[in-house]
């Protein structure tokens, strides 16, 4: 079993900035793929980012394209996610996941480990 620690949620304005941290510890693995999902109040979880170890470019949700940045640090198998210019419509809680192959990157069930999920707030 992963397990996947989430960090840096938070209450911003609108127009501000926050990085989302997530570090997976457990089992190791080369084959793999992390994303980022979000899920407000009454609606689903949706897809946000993600990267897969083969794939040349991160994925990203059209919403957000331009404004949050996917990133990973190997060594640590960790992805983080930048999120810039946050708008009210971003509030949600933000789940970190993490796949084996095959992946389905843009879909929740596509993934095998979650995070517990961290508060995103911007206010209007």
């Amino acid at each position: 079993q992963v397990q996947l620690a989430e960090s840096g949620g938070g209450l911003v304005q609108a127009g501000g900035s926050l990085r989302l941290s997530c570090a997976a510890s457990g089992r190791t693995f080369t084959t793999y793929a992390m994303g980022w999902f979000r899920q407000a109040p009454g609606k689903e979880r949706e897809f946000v980012a993600a990267f897969s170890w083969s794939a040349a470019s991160p994925y990203y949700a059209d919403s957000v394209k331009g404004r949050f940045t996917i990133s990973r640090d190997n060594t640590k198998i960790t992805a983080y996610l930048q999120m810039n210019s946050l708008k009210p419509e971003d509030t949600a809680v933000y789940y970190c996941a993490a796949a084996r192959a095959p992946f389905k990157l843009r879909q929740p069930e596509g993934y095998d480990y979650w995070g517990q999920g961290t508060q995103v707030t911007v206010s209007s």
